[in-house]
């Protein structure tokens, strides 16, 4: 509670000169809205009421019945004596102190305040350790927690990715199956069009080679027959050359014989 002290006469240079300071002790309020606490404090009259102070030398807790008063006799004294003028609260304060009122005088209680504050020190550092070992395990925590989300995050990404890498090798050898089954329907069709259009050339190559045959039969027929009629009209030819030397022959016998006729008349 108590700050570093100071004299009045303070190392202040304004143009190299030492200034006399004007202290005052007073109450700096503090505490939450219609709960207020004050502080004693000894403090330069010009510095805010709750700006900056140089000492403090008690607390003042308006609320509890009797009101809790606290103060630092030995340092009010001192700040009397050399001259601090307390505000009239403060005054009032000091005035219960003279009288032995329900005042607790703070530079009585040295070895037993020496003894809280160690006692209050120990505690707060034995709070502070458990802060920071709480601190350290709910980081602990919060950081496994993170790494298992993210281990948990990866292991489904991982699940999705392979799902996903399944169902597109899926698709793919669907489609490559279907694919496949296209080009081998293709091919089939191609081979039965090769092997129609293979069985219409053979037909019509065996239709052509039938046709040329009867062609070359007919021709043969038709040859023949015209050989066969050449050999006719030769005979009738010849049978008519026949019958006209025949006739002939029979002309010139008759012919003979009416010359002979002639000639016998002749003779007769």
């Amino acid at each position: 509670m108590v700050g570093q002290p100071i004299n009045l006469v303070l190392q202040q240079t304004v143009s190299g000169e030492k200034i006399l300071m004007s202290v005052r002790l007073r109450l700096q309020r503090h505490g939450a809205k219609k709960r207020p606490f004050f502080r004693l404090v000894a403090a330069d009259q010009r510095s805010p009421r709750d700006g900056r102070f140089i000492e403090m030398l008690g607390t003042y807790d308006p609320l509890p019945d009797p009101p809790d008063i606290r103060l630092d006799g030995e340092r009010v004294d001192y700040w009397i004596g050399v001259g601090a003028q307390p505000s009239d609260t403060v005054r009032s304060l000091i005035r219960k102190w003279k009288r032995g009122e329900a005042v607790i005088d703070l530079s009585q209680e040295g070895a037993e305040a020496a003894a809280l504050a160690e006692r209050a020190a120990a505690r707060k550092a034995e709070m502070e350790a458990s802060r920071k070992k709480a601190t350290e395990a709910a980081k602990e925590a919060a950081e496994a927690a993170a790494k298992a989300a993210e281990e948990a995050k990866a292991a489904k990404e991982a699940e999705e990715a392979a799902a996903k890498k399944a169902k597109e090798e899926a698709e793919a050898a669907k489609a490559k199956e279907a694919e496949e089954a296209k080009a081998a329907e293709k091919k089939a069709q191609t081979e039965a069009a090769k092997a129609a259009r293979e069985e219409e050339t053979k037909e019509l190559a065996e239709k052509a080679e039938e046709a040329e045959k009867a062609e070359e039969a007919e021709k043969a027929e038709e040859a023949e027959k015209a050989e066969e009629a050449e050999k006719a009209e030769e005979a009738e030819k010849a049978d008519d050359a026949e019958k006209a030397d025949d006739a002939e022959k029979a002309d010139d016998a008759e012919e003979a014989e009416k010359k002979d006729e002639e000639k016998k008349d002749d003779e007769g």
